[in-house]
């Protein structure tokens, strides 16, 4: 195991940190015409231990969540005012992930997220929401709204955060990646990279970067520096926490509550009156 994939083990123990946008190195003309003709490739498989380290961090995190009192309101989780999912029907409870790709933080907890993902129950709905700080930030929200539509972000999402914070095929934080750059990733996976360009270059996806952004605004609309990773349970509640462990047991313990509200006759529509006789 390489000295970084500790580095983002010991990360994912520690408090919970947050990114945020830094200014990206230059990018030079040679380093740019390099990356288009360089051949596609696939990010490194994910360590076994690794994952195996995330499913139980996920599953005592879910054990905790059962056995803790209730969350409390500004120390566990701040209330949206008059907060709305982002994109889930009424009948799921929506979770929803800030992240950046080239966040180190997002990469360190992201097995984690995957792990609890995976387990979710039919009934709760998770929603990737990339954050776009300017510069490279923005690239990658891009490229994650492109390879959504592509119907790539299965294959990808996990890939991607591999490729920047463990293989170094991409700079992240580190520098700029090109849109070609980034296109090339994409082509490993299947895409075409002059049409994955377009779509990132497209009204549309411009169009759902710029309602992430605002989403994530509002959600942080209390007064509390943006950052990544971030966590808001049907769109209400944004999770707060001291540490990862702790993170990801409130959200438990709010999808919890939240399902159970579903679930309760006390939230079902009224039946409609009965007609008066004779009526």
């Amino acid at each position: 195991m390489t000295a970084l994939r500790h580095t983002l083990l010991l990360l994912a123990l520690l408090p919970l940190a947050a990114c945020k946008n830094d200014a990206p190195a230059p990018v030079s003309a040679t380093d740019a015409a390099a990356a288009q003709a360089a051949p596609a490739k696939t990010a490194s498989a994910e360590d076994p231990q690794r994952a195996a380290q995330a499913e139980a961090a996920a599953k005592a995190a879910l054990e905790a969540a059962a056995k803790a009192p209730p969350p409390v309101e500004g120390t566990d989780y701040v209330v949206i005012p008059n907060g709305q999912p982002f994109d889930t029907a009424p009948d799921r409870v929506e979770v929803v992930e800030f992240f950046g790709y080239v966040c180190p933080f997002c990469a360190a907890v992201q097995p984690q997220v995957s792990a609890m993902k995976a387990k979710l129950p039919k009934d709760v709905h998770f929603v990737y929401v990339p954050a776009a700080f300017g510069s490279m930030w923005d690239n990658y929200a891009k490229a994650y709204y492109a390879a959504d539509a592509m119907g790539l972000v299965e294959k990808t999402h996990d890939a991607l955060f591999r490729a920047i914070h463990i293989d170094n095929t991409l700079k992240g934080e580190r520098g700029m990646d090109t849109p070609e750059e980034i296109a090339a990733f994409y082509a490993g996976y299947g895409a075409d990279p002059n049409q994955f360009l377009s779509s990132m270059q497209s009204f549309a996806v411009a169009t759902k970067v710029n309602r992430a952004r605002q989403y994530m605004k509002e959600a942080f609309a209390n007064g509390d520096q943006m950052g990544t990773p971030a966590f808001v349970v049907a769109g209400k509640y944004r999770v707060k926490g001291k540490s990862v462990d702790d993170m990801f047991r409130i959200m438990n313990q709010l999808i919890a509550q939240e399902r159970a509200k579903l679930a309760s006759p006390s939230t079902a529509p009224a039946a409609p009156a009965a007609a008066a006789p004779g009526a």
